[in-house]
């Protein structure tokens, strides 16, 4: 519910504007997104690491409208991954892209475009030793996103899926990406879809979460459980049990600034714990 409503303001210009003035909103969005800038997206890395958590970094900006926008975007990427380079965060730090923020739904080429900027992404994430997760947005992306991500795992064959627990075709989506060294992150999904794609209530969801939960832990991939949702962490960990998979196999994710005393829970008990951290203007 949190990321829908985010996802809904970071459409309005009028909520944008009213949240850069009015005190009481910049004071919600500095718990939900880490700043402006590389240094404020690094600094919180670090204070992620040194409280024993992993992050995973998105630059905020969706529906790219030109070519400048997606190339910009593309280079502040570049630049966080020098930041965290230098801070010393490439092991625990790795960063999160959508691509329709680097272009993909640009006409004409939008696909092949984003698809070039991932790359010169996963370029520069490979060469100081970290990784990269294509996120997942509305269901019309859906097919387009994976074509990239199995193009980009032809040269990184450790660039991280997404998938939604919501949309019908997900559990098979599972199956396909359960594959040795694939690394897969299963959330529910934030995005309003129809019914004839996706399902609409809550206990559907969750049941939908649990069967490719369970196709996830006992394939070969590398799961990626986003969930701050309680009942589905007792679940993944009983799975995890049953699958023999130990601590270190998986890993569990949530928003920053979402349940900060889970995260530290599960970190404390040896779990990997990423934290999706949101930074930009």
């Amino acid at each position: 519910m949190i990321r829908r409503a985010l996802l809904m303001a970071s459409r309005s210009d009028g909520l944008k504007e009213f949240s850069a003035k009015a005190p009481v909103a910049r004071n919600v969005v500095t718990r939900y997104v880490a700043g402006d800038g590389t240094t404020e997206a690094v600094r919180t890395a670090a204070e992620l690491a040194e409280a024993g958590l992993l992050a995973t970094i998105d630059h905020l900006g969706e529906d790219t409208v030109n070519l400048e926008q997606a190339d910009s975007i593309r280079d502040a990427y570049l630049e966080l991954l020098s930041g965290l380079a230098a801070a010393g965060l490439a092991g625990t730090a790795e960063v999160s892209v959508k691509l329709s923020a680097v272009g993909q739904a640009l006409p004409g080429d939008g696909p092949k475009i984003a698809t070039e900027n991932a790359r010169v992404i996963c370029q520069a994430a490979a060469a100081i030793g970290t990784t990269v997760t294509l996120d997942m947005e509305d269901h019309t992306t859906t097919d387009l996103t994976l074509d990239t991500l199995r193009t980009l795992r032809q040269d990184f064959p450790w660039v991280g899926a997404v998938v939604q627990a919501y949309l019908y075709r997900t559990e098979a989506d599972c199956r396909d990406l359960a594959y040795e060294g694939s690394r897969v992150r299963l959330c529910k999904g934030a995005y309003r879809e129809p019914e004839s794609v996706a399902f609409q209530s809550r206990a559907d969801v969750d049941l939908s979460y649990v069967r490719c939960m369970k196709v996830l832990m006992n394939g070969k991939g590398y799961p990626m459980l986003a969930t701050h949702d309680p009942r589905l962490i007792d679940i993944a960990e009983a799975l995890a049990v049953r699958a023999h998979r130990q601590r270190g196999e998986y890993e569990y994710q949530m928003l920053y600034g979402v349940r900060p005393d889970e995260q530290a829970r599960l970190a404390s008990q040896g779990e990997k714990m990423r934290v999706y951290v949101p930074y930009g203007a």
